[in-house]
C-alpha cells in the first residue's frame, strides 16, 4: 500500500488559515459580496452626469469645482477652479464631467499641442502656409482659455505678428 504524500507547504498553510485562506476566519468562508458583510453598498445619488454637460456641475461651499488631470510625463494632478471656468472648459472640450464636484483634463499639454497640429493639419490658419505653433483666437491677454474651441495651428510669423490683438483686427490689416 502506497503512502499518503506528506502536504506541501502552501497547503499546510491553507490548513492552518481555513479553507478560504483568509486569516481570522478559520474553517469559514470569506464573504463576497456586502449583503453577506451586512454592510450596505454606497448608494448612487442619482445618474451619472452627461461628460459634456457642464450644467450637472455643482462647487462646493467655497464655490470652486475640482479638476483633475495628467502631467506630460503621466503625473496626476488636481487644483480647484471656479464654476465660471470649469464650464467653460467643459463648453469649449478641453474637460469633461467625472461627476457633480469634479471634471477632468482631456489633454496633457504635450498632447494638446499634437492634437491641435495634427487637427489643422500643421497649416496655419491665417495665411494657409506650414505652421508649427499654436495661437489663440481669443488671446489669453483678453480672457481666451486654452481649448480645442479657441487654438489653432499658426506660423511663427503671424503668431508673433498677431500677439494679442484679436482675429479680426488682425485679418483686416
Amino acid at each position: 500500500m502506497a503512502q499518503p504524500r506528506p502536504a506541501s507547504r502552501p497547503e499546510r498553510a491553507r490548513d492552518a488559515r481555513g479553507s478560504a485562506g483568509a486569516p481570522g476566519l478559520k474553517g469559514k468562508a470569506r464573504p463576497r459580496h456586502a449583503a453577506e458583510t451586512g454592510r450596505s453598498l454606497p448608494q448612487q445619488r442619482g445618474p451619472k452626469p452627461d461628460p459634456q454637460d457642464a450644467s450637472a456641475l455643482i462647487p462646493s461651499a467655497k464655490g470652486m469645482i475640482l479638476m483633475r488631470g495628467h502631467s506630460d510625463k503621466g503625473r496626476r494632478w488636481h487644483q480647484e477652479i471656479d464654476l465660471e471656468l470649469a464650464v467653460t472648459l467643459v463648453k469649449e472640450h478641453a474637460a469633461i464631467v467625472v461627476n457633480r464636484r469634479t471634471i477632468r483634463r482631456l489633454y496633457s499639454n504635450k498632447d494638446f499641442r499634437a492634437y491641435i497640429l495634427t487637427r489643422d493639419n500643421y497649416t496655419c490658419y491665417f495665411c494657409g502656409q506650414y505652421g508649427d505653433t499654436i495661437d489663440h483666437l481669443l488671446p489669453r491677454a483678453k480672457g481666451g482659455h486654452t481649448t480645442p474651441d479657441n487654438c489653432v495651428c499658426a506660423c511663427n510669423l503671424c503668431n508673433q505678428t498677431k500677439a494679442d490683438q484679436l482675429v479680426e483686427q488682425f485679418m483686416s490689416r
